[in-house]
C-alpha cells in the first residue's frame, strides 16, 4: 500500500453509498460523489486490514461516469454477501472524504473491556452512561461555544475514540472529530425532560465521540432577556467505558480555555494520553496486587469459608423503567459528618461505606457476625503514572468489597477497618474487578450495589478569575447519576453549596425499597455524628432503625422479558398500493422532528418508515437487528417495488445487516448510506430519493 492513497483532498460535496443485494447474487456497491479511485482502493485496503479473518474476495472497480464508481465483488468459492463487510466499507467511505482514512488503532485496557462487556450484557442505550450539568451565568457567544467544543474534540484523542466491532474489542482513534454539540432555544424543552430523554438516547461506544454536549438557552445576548429566562444550561452525556467524571471536568476546563481564546484551544495534542496510560499498565507487575486482594482480610477472596454472608438483595430486571432518587444533606450536616469521620481517621466516603454496610446487613435480616458485599468506584488517579491527574479517559472503575458486620463491634472499629482497607487498596487503583475475580476464584455472592464517592480535580482559580473578568460565572459540573450494570448505584458528590448529595439509580420496580434505603442512609449520616462515640456498637446503631420499615426483607424479583422492538413509525404513507417501502434508521442524537422534516420534503411515492436506532456492534447487535427486521418484515410485501434501507454514516453496518436479512427472505433490496456533510433535511430528502432509484 502506498502513502499517496491517504493523501488528503478537499471534499465539499456529500457522498452516497448504495449497496444492492439480492438472493444468491454478489453484492454491488455504487458510489456517488467526488471520490478519487485511489481513495476507494485505500478504503478497501483498510477494510481488509480490519477484517483479517474474512474470506478473501476480488473487487472489480469501474467508473461509469463523473462522480460515479461501481464496485463488484467475487470469490473463488462463489458469491456470498455475508462474507463482505459492506456496512463497514460504506461507513468508511461516507465519512472518509475528509480524512478519516488516517484513523489509528489502540489496544483497550482491561477496565475498558470490562465496562464495555457490562454495557453489552445489559442492552439498553442508557447503560454505563453518565451525565453532568452546569449553569452558565453571564454573556454567552453561542457560535464561539460550539467552535470551542469542536476545538477540544480535535485536540483530545479520547473524544475521537470508539470501540471497533471485532469479537476482541480494540479502539479506533479517528483523525477527524465527529462532535455532537447541540444548541436548543431556552423555551424549546423543559430541563428535566431534556435530561431524561438525552439519557434514554444514550451513547453508543462503537461510534466516534463518547461525549455529547447540549446547550439549552443562551441564544440572547440581551441582559434583560437573560435575567428573565435564567442562565444557560449545559448538559454533558458520556459513556463510562471511555470517559469518567474526573475526565469530563478536565475537558470542561479545556473548553473554557478554548472559549476564552476565541474558540481555538491553544497548544498541540495532549501528552500523556490513554495510549501512554495503556503502555504503563502493560508494564505493571501484578504480584503485590494479587497478594493484597487474595490475603487481605477485607479482600474479596479472604472471607472465612464458614462465615455467614448476606445474599444479594436485588435482581437486575434489566428492561424495566429506570428510576432515580436524590437526597441532600445541609451544609451544617455535611460539615458535621466530615468532622466526625475525620475524628476516626476517615472521610465522608468511609462513613458512607459504614452506613451502607449496616443497611445491607439489616435489609438482609442478618443476625450475629455476617459479611455484606458491595462494590465501590475507585477514581484511578492515585497511581504512580506521571500526568494521571490531567489525563482524560476511563480510569475510574468498580472494585468488589466484603465487610464483616458484627453487632458487638464498635462504630470506630468498623470505620478503622474500612479506612485501612481503603488505604491499602489505594496502591492498586489500576486493578480491575475481573482481575480480582481471576486471582481469588472463591465462590461468593456477587455485589449487587455500587457506591461511588466522587473526587474532583483541583480547581484552577486563575481560569475562574479570567472567566469572571468577562462577566461569566460557572461552577464545577454536577453529576446526575449513572445507570450502571449494577441493579442499584448510589453516587455521592458535593454540590456548589458544599452540601453532600446522594443520588440513587435503579430499576423502577424496586422504587419503594430503594428509596427507603436511601432515606435510611441519609438518616444515619445525620445521626451518627450527633451521638456515635467510642463505645457505640453497631448493634446500637441498628437499633435506631428498628422502628423504621416493617415489611419483609426485599427478595429477588424475576427479570422481565426483553421489551419488544417498537414498530416502525410511518413518516409518510405510500402514494399507491404498489409503492415500495423505504425504511430509515434513526441515528443516535437525531430527533423525530428532524425525520419529519425529511418526510415532508421527500417526493415519494414510497412508504417512508422510521426504525429505532440499533447498536453499532457488540453481542446484542445481531439480536437487535433481527428484532428490528421482524418488525419491518410485514411492510415488505410481494408485488411492490424493491425495498430500500437507508441510514446516515455510522449506521451502515446496521443497515446492511437488515438488508442481508431481507435478501435471505428473497427480497431484491438496496441499502443506502448517506454522508451528512450537508445536514439540511431538504437536501438529505432529495439525495435519498435519488439513491432509492435504480442507477443506469
Amino acid at each position: 500500500m502506498t502513502t499517496n492513497r491517504f493523501a488528503r483532498l478537499p471534499q465539499r460535496e456529500p457522498i452516497t453509498v448504495v449497496v444492492d443485494l439480492g438472493p444468491g447474487a454478489a453484492p454491488v456497491l455504487k458510489l456517488c460523489g467526488p471520490l478519487p479511485t485511489t481513495r476507494i482502493e485505500a478504503a478497501l485496503d483498510s477494510i481488509t486490514a480490519r477484517h483479517p479473518g474474512a474470506r478473501a474476495w476480488k473487487t472489480d472497480l469501474r467508473r461509469p461516469g463523473p462522480g460515479r464508481h461501481t464496485v463488484r465483488f467475487s470469490t473463488a468459492e462463489g458469491p456470498d454477501p455475508a462474507d463482505f463487510p459492506l456496512g463497514a466499507l460504506a461507513d468508511l467511505l461516507t465519512r472518509a472524504g475528509r480524512g478519516a482514512f488516517t484513523a489509528r488503532h489502540q489496544n483497550t485496557t482491561l477496565l475498558q473491556r470490562e465496562l464495555l462487556a457490562a454495557a453489552d450484557a445489559h442492552p439498553g442505550p442508557g447503560r454505563q452512561v453518565e451525565q453532568a450539568s452546569f449553569d452558565w451565568h453571564g454573556p454567552l457567544d453561542v457560535p464561539r461555544f460550539t467552535t470551542a467544543w469542536h476545538s477540544v474534540f480535535a485536540r483530545e484523542s479520547v473524544l475521537r475514540t470508539a470501540f471497533d466491532d471485532q469479537s476482541e474489542p480494540g479502539l479506533v482513534i479517528h483523525d477527524r472529530p465527529d462532535p455532537q454539540v447541540v444548541h436548543l432555544p431556552h423555551d424549546s424543552a423543559e430541563w428535566h425532560t431534556l435530561v431524561a430523554s438525552d439519557r434514554r438516547r444514550g451513547i453508543d461506544p462503537r461510534r466516534p465521540a463518547p461525549l455529547r454536549v447540549t446547550l439549552l438557552g443562551g441564544e440572547s445576548a440581551d441582559l434583560a432577556d437573560t435575567a428573565r429566562t435564567g442562565p444557560a444550561r449545559v448538559l454533558l452525556t458520556y459513556h463510562q467505558a471511555l470517559l469518567d467524571s474526573w475526565s469530563v471536568r478536565l475537558l470542561v476546563r479545556e473548553f473554557y480555555r478554548a472559549y476564552l481564546a476565541g474558540g481555538e484551544l491553544p497548544g498541540g495534542q495532549r501528552r500523556p494520553d490513554m495510549s501512554d496510560y495503556s503502555a504503563w499498565l502493560a508494564a505493571q507487575d501484578t504480584t503485590a496486587a494479587q497478594d493484597f486482594f487474595t490475603h487481605t482480610a477485607a479482600g474479596t477472596g479472604a472471607d472465612d469459608a464458614d462465615a455467614v454472608r448476606v445474599p444479594p438483595l436485588f435482581t437486575d430486571s434489566a428492561h424495566r423503567t429506570e428510576g432515580r432518587s436524590r437526597l441532600r444533606l445541609t451544609q451544617e450536616e455535611t460539615a458535621r459528618l466530615a468532622e466526625w469521620a475525620a475524628a476516626w481517621g476517615g472521610g465522608e466516603s468511609t462513613a458512607l461505606q459504614a452506613v451502607w454496610s449496616l443497611l445491607l446487613y439489616r435489609a438482609g435480616r442478618a443476625e450475629g457476625p455476617c459479611h455484606v458485599r458491595f462494590a465501590t468506584t475507585t477514581a484511578g488517579r492515585g497511581i504512580l503514572f506521571e500526568g494521571v491527574a490531567r489525563t482524560p479517559g476511563a480510569l475510574a472503575g468498580p472494585l468488589p468489597q466484603s465487610v464483616l458486620v458484627d453487632p458487638d463491634a464498635t462504630v470506630p472499629q468498623l470505620m478503622a477497618h474500612l479506612r485501612d482497607h481503603c488505604l491499602g487498596q489505594a496502591a492498586y487503583e489500576w486493578v480491575t474487578a475481573g482481575q480480582i475475580h481471576a486471582w481469588t476464584r472463591r465462590p461468593a455472592p456477587p455485589a449487587d450495589t455500587l457506591l461511588t464517592f466522587e473526587t474532583l480535580p483541583h480547581a484552577l482559580s486563575e481560569l475562574d478569575a479570567e472567566l469572571a473578568a468577562h462577566g461569566i460565572e460557572v461552577e464545577p459540573p454536577q453529576t446526575l447519576g449513572a445507570h450502571t450494570a449494577y441493579p442499584l448505584t448510589l453516587t455521592a458528590h458535593h454540590d456548589r453549596d458544599a452540601c453532600l448529595v446522594l443520588t440513587a439509580s435503579y430499576d423502577q420496580a424496586r422504587f419503594g425499597e430503594i428509596t427507603e434505603l436511601l432515606a435510611h442512609a441519609a438518616l444515619l449520616l445525620r445521626e451518627l455524628p450527633r451521638g456515635a462515640g467510642p463505645g457505640t456498637t453497631l448493634g446500637d446503631v441498628l437499633a435506631l432503625l428498628t422502628h423504621l420499615g416493617t415489611g419483609p426483607a426485599p427478595g429477588p424479583i424475576p427479570a422481565t422479558e426483553q421489551e419488544s422492538t417498537p414498530l416502525p413509525a410511518v413518516l409518510r404513507p405510500p402514494a399507491h398500493p404498489r409503492a415500495a417501502t423505504l425504511a430509515l434508521l434513526q441515528a443516535p442524537g437525531r430527533t423525530r422532528a428532524f425525520y419529519d422534516r425529511i418526510a415532508h420534503a421527500y417526493p415519494g411515492p414510497e412508504n417512508l418508515l422510521l426504525l429505532t436506532p440499533l447498536p453499532a456492534g457488540g453481542a446484542h447487535a445481531e439480536t437487535a437487528a433481527r428484532a428490528a427486521y421482524d418488525a419491518l418484515a410485514p411492510h415488505l410485501r410481494p408485488g411492490t417495488g424493491g425495498p430500500v434501507l437507508a441510514a446516515f454514516s455510522g449506521d451502515g453496518v446496521a443497515a446492511c445487516t437488515l438488508a442481508r436479512l431481507a435478501a435471505a427472505d428473497g427480497h431484491q433490496i438496496r441499502a443506502v448510506v448517506l454522508d451528512t456533510t450537508a445536514a439540511d433535511p431538504d437536501d438529505l430528502a432529495h439525495r435519498l430519493a435519488a439513491a432509492a432509484r435504480p442507477h443506469p
